[in-house]
């Protein structure tokens, strides 16, 4: 028995220990902006002679960047809004259909994350050429909101899956139209995953950069861009500085979601012992 869990034990170990360095192995890249944010040198490296904050200092008053991340902000605002909208009306649609017909339709909604970006982009680019969408917000817009539903379609299809229908059908019972009972009584119950597949499309678009550099131009400048075309050019550590703001911008968001799921796995509780 002693020797039993001494090698149960020892896999313990040895399972802890991977498990750590995998952990290690993806946080470390992250990890490193953060002294790189704050170097004395005047490009991408390790602070030699003490910690500076210039870079930062720089980001706040450089009107390229500041206007880059305006521009990131009013696309991804706008963006989550389209998606939270279309992709809110085809969960419910296909939940309220049922059918084969509608299993399709949220498999086709699924194509724009499946699909490689390269590819995508390309066909994107092409047919934004024919209509005169190349290098302006309405495109980056668009070609955003169309790759960002489906964050919204499996966020709300997921709630969707909890919900129970007797609540719709009592509203029916008691005289509400079909528009009245999406809005009282279904989307308020499903508000947590309609909230989650809000913030994954507002952190796709925030995030997105290989569409942005296919379609966009020189009037449309978004962060993403402007952090590939500045690493391609001259390696200022301001774009450590920039990353920074969007690991601690990205960790609030997912800060958000772990809330609100646990909130709909408490939901999911209640009703399950009701």
């Amino acid at each position: 028995m002693e020797q039993l869990g001494q090698r149960l034990g020892l896999k313990r170990g040895v399972v802890f220990a991977a498990a750590w360095t995998i952990v290690l192995f993806l946080i470390t890249p992250a990890l490193v902006v953060f002294p790189v944010s704050v170097t004395d040198q005047r490009f991408l490296s390790m602070p030699e002679h003490g910690l500076s904050m210039q870079h930062f200092a720089k980001l706040m008053t450089s009107e390229d960047w500041l206007g880059s991340i305006w521009n990131s902000l009013q696309i991804a605002v706008v963006t989550t809004a389209i998606c939270v909208a279309g992709g809110t009306l085809c969960a419910v649609g296909c939940w309220r259909l049922s059918s084969r017909l509608s299993e399709g339709v949220r498999t086709l909604m699924l194509l724009p994350i499946v699909i490689p970006s390269i590819v995508y982009s390309l066909g994107i680019y092409r047919l934004f050429v024919d209509i005169g969408l190349i290098d302006t917000v309405a495109g980056v817009v668009l070609a955003h909101a169309v790759t960002g539903i489906p964050y919204v379609v499996i966020t709300v299809s997921a709630s969707l899956a909890n919900f129970d229908p007797r609540l719709e059908q009592a509203a029916r019972s008691l005289g509400a139209s079909l528009s009245q009972t999406v809005r009282r009584v279904i989307v308020p119950n499903i508000m947590p995953g309609v909230l989650s597949g809000a913030i994954f499309a507002f952190i796709h678009s925030w995030d997105e950069t290989v569409i942005v550099l296919f379609i966009a131009g020189r009037s449309v400048y978004t962060l993403p861009r402007r952090m590939w075309a500045d690493i391609n050019e001259n390696l200022d550590p301001i774009i450590a500085a920039v990353a920074v703001m969007l690991i601690f911008v990205t960790l609030a968001l997912l800060a958000v979601e772990l809330t609100l799921r646990a909130r709909r796995a408490r939901m999911s509780q209640t009703r399950s012992t009701a």
